[in-house]
């Protein structure tokens, strides 16, 4: 096998590049980025913080790992001990706070006085309900890149559940 020789220069302009991708993808996906964002959210409607628990989190890894080949928008099997959203997105731009503020955007169709949801047909105010369910005291979370570019597939999960039928969720 012949041996491939780059000018530094190149090997600067490729480790740049390679540099910058991690970045893009990386950027705010962090367990505090998680934590920091989900707190500022149940703040915002008197609701305590949460902690990053390492047991929910490999929950949440393992169904990721799982959804690694086909990207599918799906939940982990019903039956599971914690709540749970989800989140797939297309390229591979992404972070942990854009899935958040996809799950928070909900909140327009909750109407917390009346504790109803009137989002209108494909949509649902049950993520956003679990982001800020007052008992919930820790989340787990995992994203990853789907093979191939696919997409890419985010999962928090929550400790106790929420979504309690019958409660508001603050």
């Amino acid at each position: 096998m012949a041996e491939m020789k780059y000018s530094p220069k190149q090997l600067v302009a490729v480790l740049f590049l390679a540099l910058a991708s991690t970045m893009i993808v990386t950027a705010q996906n962090t367990v505090q980025d998680m934590l920091d964002a989900h707190n500022t959210v149940r703040a915002s409607v008197g609701v305590p913080p949460v902690v990053w628990d390492d047991t929910v989190a490999t929950y949440a890894d393992a169904f990721a790992e799982k959804r690694r080949a086909d990207c599918l928008f799906e939940f982990s099997p019903l039956g599971r001990p914690y709540g749970e959203n989800v989140f797939v997105g297309t390229g591979s731009e992404w972070n942990y706070v854009d899935a958040l503020n996809w799950w928070v955007a909900e909140k327009q169709y909750y109407d917390h006085a009346t504790n109803t949801c009137s989002a209108p047909p494909g949509k649902s105010c049950d993520a956003y309900k679990q982001v800020v369910w007052r008992d919930t005291t820790a989340i787990g979370c995992q994203g990853l890149v789907c093979d191939g570019n696919a997409g890419v597939y985010v999962i928090c999960d929550y400790s106790p559940p929420g979504n309690v039928v019958g409660q508001t969720p603050y």
